[in-house]
């Protein structure tokens, strides 16, 4: 063949691009398992540094088996649907598609030296695409331990600023719920009046100059995210209240009969 002529041009370009896409392939296919498992350390990662557990990717798995004590799906109407794999067949990104009555909502419960932590999932909208992470609740089911977020594509500098430490720490202790447990949600403000953030019951922690798209998104998937596990907070108040009352009746019965 004529190595100066179209012909042997095309044919010589046409057998490289089938050569190195067979290796992108094979290395791909390779590689996936790994890549897969490394995804999977890192949710854990993120899921235990909500409750204040940091750790390499290696460490995650034993140490979330030892404090993810249940992994759940919390239906709409509260209840539990424990056939349901959550850690590995719940796609947020997929639910977030389906009518809420539909979807599955994960939960995972940590027990930590006798503290119990509520760690939720959560995922909207940024600037540009998708901001997603995880948070952390008390066991008075209002009270938030800790954050994680991430994001697909936010501004570096602004809306990226998101994933920083400075920001998450600002959410530590911030209060969910009204005294009448009504759902406030934590507003990423620009009008703050607590700069400091010594106000843990003002629903609010202070915005990120220049990002207000970012912050509004994060304000929103927040409450959003939250609103859907309320019927399942308050059967657990309500469990807990009537266990207190049946404490209080057997004690009062014993009280009587001594």
């Amino acid at each position: 063949m004529n190595r100066d002529s179209n012909s042997y041009t095309f044919t010589f370009a046409a057998l490289m691009v089938l050569v190195v896409a067979s290796v992108l392939a094979f290395t791909a296919h390779s590689l996936k398992d790994l890549q897969d498992d490394n995804i999977r350390k890192e949710k854990m990662q993120n899921i235990l540094s909500t409750v204040g557990i940091n750790i390499d990717r290696e460490g995650a798995e034993n140490l979330f088996n030892k404090y993810i004590t249940e992994q759940s799906a919390v239906q709409s109407d509260g209840s539990i649907d424990n056939s349901v794999n959550v850690f590995k067949d719940v796609n947020l990104a997929l639910e977030l598609k389906k009518p809420a009555e539909d979807q599955d909502f994960p939960l995972y419960v940590a027990q930590i030296e006798n503290e119990k932590y509520y760690i939720i999932p959560i995922r909207g909208n940024g600037l540009w695409n998708a901001i997603f992470g995880y948070i952390s609740i008390k066991e008075d089911l209002n009270t938030i331990k800790g954050v994680v977020f991430d994001h697909v594509g936010e501004t570096a500098g602004l809306g990226a600023e998101i994933t920083q430490d400075w920001f998450k720490e600002r959410f530590i202790d911030e209060k969910l719920f009204d005294s009448e447990y009504n759902l406030m949600g934590i507003k990423v403000s620009k009008t703050n009046n607590d700069p400091s953030n010594l106000d843990k019951s003002d629903h609010e922690v202070d915005f990120i100059s220049g990002a207000t798209i970012t912050c509004d998104g994060v304000t929103d998937m927040i409450k959003e995210r939250i609103n859907h596990y309320v019927p399942y907070f308050k059967s657990i108040k309500e469990s807990s209240n009537s266990l207190a009352l049946s404490i209080q009746e057997i004690s009062k019965n014993e009280i009587k009969l001594n």
